[in-house]
């Protein structure tokens, strides 16, 4: 029961944040790609996908992490740090998830098939960067955008340039969200050599994260242009604008607490502008 557990936790299921932050954006193409009717089939996949991957993507991070998560309060009760699993059940047990992930993608185009071995690339380097870059942030925010032109693939079987607006509108998202939540952890990413967007901001943290939501939300306006969207996607994002600059205020106390909380919150930024997508859609 307690190797159990300890597999649980490694996937981060009982914390599934991590899940909407990559489902959302997904959605966001595959309604976009097949102008609001979506097959039922292609739905399970993503949203199945998603659990998969981020769920991969956590445990090639605590492998990835396994000798200085002992060191940072927030983690030094995963099970690597605790030897609860080793590192060998670890990567076994991410090839596991990968394997499934890809049995599902098997299921779809050829295009959609070739575009998955991105998706386990980024993920796997993401978590290595942190020892080399102050941007580690902006790998995450590859590998959880990569479902965007994957989705618009396995709708489409292309790729057409109107993906990578959407997909850098994702990328900057998690600079946003990521910032935020590294900041609790910066004392010990100090002390063990570290490296985060959240250190590199430091005392200047909210203008930069203020520069990113200006950014996303501008490559998102664009997004409606290019999409013909309407009134009910614009309207997501100012509920968006609005929620960003209560965000940024809570973010400026510079407060561990208070920049947990903005990540934690962070994804219904995502849902709501599926929202916007839907009812625009269903509007026509």
């Amino acid at each position: 029961m307690d190797k159990l557990n300890g597999y649980i936790a490694l996937t981060r299921l009982n914390k599934p944040v991590g899940i909407y932050l990559v489902l959302w954006p997904a959605l966001w193409a595959l309604w976009l790609a097949s102008e609001g009717t979506p097959e039922l089939h292609l739905l399970v996949v993503f949203i199945l996908g998603a659990v998969l991957m981020r769920s991969a993507g956590c445990v090639i991070n605590d492998y990835a992490d396994r000798h200085f998560d002992g060191q940072v309060e927030r983690t030094h009760q995963r099970p690597l740090a605790t030897g609860l699993l080793s590192a060998k059940e670890a990567l076994v047990f991410f090839t596991i998830l990968c394997l499934l992930a890809f049995l599902l993608v098997l299921t779809l185009n050829t295009l959609t098939i070739l575009l998955a071995f991105g998706a386990v690339i980024l993920a796997v380097l993401y978590p290595f960067m942190k020892r080399h870059t102050y941007w580690p942030q902006a790998f995450l925010g590859a590998a959880f955008a990569w479902a965007i032109p994957m989705a618009f693939a396995a709708v489409l079987n292309e790729v057409p340039w109107q993906v990578w607006p959407i997909f850098f509108a994702t990328l900057t998202w998690s600079l946003i969200y990521d910032t935020a939540y590294a900041v609790g952890d910066m004392k010990d990413d100090l002390k063990i050599g570290v490296k985060s967007t959240a250190i590199l901001f430091a005392k200047h943290l909210w203008q930069w994260v203020a520069l990113f939501q200006f950014v996303m939300l501008g490559l998102l306006f664009w997004v409606g242009q290019l999409f013909e969207l309407g009134t009910a996607y614009y309207l997501s994002l100012l509920i968006v604008l609005c929620w960003f600059a209560y965000d940024l205020k809570r973010l400026a106390t510079q407060d561990a607490q208070q920049a947990f909380q903005v990540f934690l919150q962070n994804h219904w930024i995502g849902f709501i502008i599926l929202l916007g997508i839907i009812i625009d859609d269903l509007s026509v």
